[in-house]
């Protein structure tokens, strides 16, 4: 700031330059006037007075005013923009940021919220492909399943003892992971020795000695679990002896079904009708369901489960059971596959959400972790173990035994 700008006229009632009429605007006595008392010399008169100073005239207005009109510009330079849009110069970015056009152009540049995605990005989401993957290894229980199959028929048109053996193999198994699971998840210690071996006799007394035989065995096991138990402290003892009966029902008994099914002449077709059947019915309500399936059928169980789901169920099941009683069984018809096609899929579905329902109660995703991409054996077994028994009766009812 210069010294003439202290003059500079700012308003009312301060000192600064002439207006050229002698007077300074809103002031008394210009500084060629005299004072209004008529004595003594004027203020301009004399060398004393104007010594040091700039002679007074349009000269030096026009200096005065070149020198105090910028002032006031200096606080509107912020807010006149350069040709770019970015500030005057270099020395103005300060001010410039502040309420400057830059200021103004950066504001975009903070993180701006995340776009809607767009068709092809929502194609990317895994959306309902969540239901195809399940968390599970797709290619795992493929492969899994490949073997196992590979194993069951192997051992079933080869040597039907042999099958009988895989049976009781996978019970005494399944009889783990369940009494394993209920020991973690709720302090439940059904007994597994009375029940494992009572369970793999049931399965060959099943064989041998028909549904005579399975109920004896069954109520064999049942008693061994209430004696073992009686073994240890009283505490807890009806709940595990409770826990005890139901699995050999659930797990054994249900899977007795299958190697009565084995003793017929044409057993060994009739296990795989129940085994095409059941798998079918489960492919069927996965691939109806993942493209189609909009409406739940349990979603309090089962929320991956629909109606349209168990639709698909039923049809392939019963386009399956059509062909299975047409080629495979002997004296079996069409019409009967479409019964016994409905009615596995009803029972399939029904196992299989029985078997959630205890897993939400445990609060558990598998029973197990021994076959890759598919958890235990119990997951494997949830819909064949209540179908077993259907199938059985329906191939007494319509060719016997």
């Amino acid at each position: 700031m210069n010294d003439s700008s202290w003059g500079a006229p700012t308003g009312p009632g301060q000192w600064g330059p002439t207006d050229g009429q002698g007077s300074a605007p809103g002031q008394g006595p210009a500084y060629g006037q005299a004072p209004a008392y008529g004595q003594g010399p004027s203020y301009n008169q004399g060398p004393s007075y104007d010594h040091g100073r700039a002679p007074a005239g349009p000269a030096y207005e026009r200096h005065a005013v070149d020198e105090t009109r910028p002032m006031p510009i200096v606080p509107d330079m912020p807010d006149t923009p350069s040709g770019d849009g970015r500030g005057d110069d270099q020395d103005d970015r300060g001010t410039a940021r502040l309420s400057g056009p830059l200021f103004r152009d950066e504001t975009p540049r903070q993180p701006e919220p995340a776009e809607p995605p767009s068709r092809s990005t929502e194609s990317a989401q895994p959306g309902p492909r969540k239901k195809k993957s399940a968390g599970r290894d797709l290619g795992a229980a493929i492969g899994v399943g490949v073997g196992l199959g590979a194993v069951i028929i192997a051992s079933l048109f080869i040597v039907k003892a042999v099958f009988v053996g895989v049976i009781a193999v996978a019970v005494v198994v399944g009889l783990w992971e369940l009494t394993s699971r209920l020991e973690e998840r709720k302090g439940i210690k059904a007994p597994l020795v009375p029940l494992a071996v009572g369970g793999a006799a049931m399965v060959v007394a099943g064989y041998v000695r028909g549904a005579e035989g399975a109920w004896v065995a069954m109520a064999l096991t049942a008693l061994a679990v209430l004696v073992w138990r009686m073994t240890e402290p009283p505490e807890g003892y009806l709940k595990d002896v409770t826990a005890g009966v139901f699995a050999a029902f659930y797990v054994p008994f249900l899977a007795t079904f299958v190697a009565m099914m084995l003793t017929a002449d044409d057993g060994a077709w009739r296990v795989l009708t129940f085994l095409i059947l059941t798998v079918v019915s489960d492919t069927g309500a996965y691939a109806v369901g993942w493209r189609f399936g909009k409406h739940k059928l349990a979603p309090r169980i089962s929320p991956g489960k629909t109606r349209e789901g168990l639709l698909g169920a039923v049809s392939f099941a019963m386009v399956a059971g059509v062909l299975c009683m047409q080629f495979l069984v002997d004296d079996g018809t069409w019409w009967q596959g479409l019964v016994m096609g409905a009615l596995v899929a009803a029972s399939a579905t029904l196992g299989d959400l029985g078997e959630s329902m205890i897993k939400r109660d445990l609060g558990i995703k598998d029973m197990g972790t021994l076959l890759p991409g598919h958890g235990g054996i119990m997951d494997r077994l949830d819909s064949l173990l209540p179908t077993a028994p259907v199938v059985w009766l329906l191939l007494v009812l319509f060719v016997g035994s």
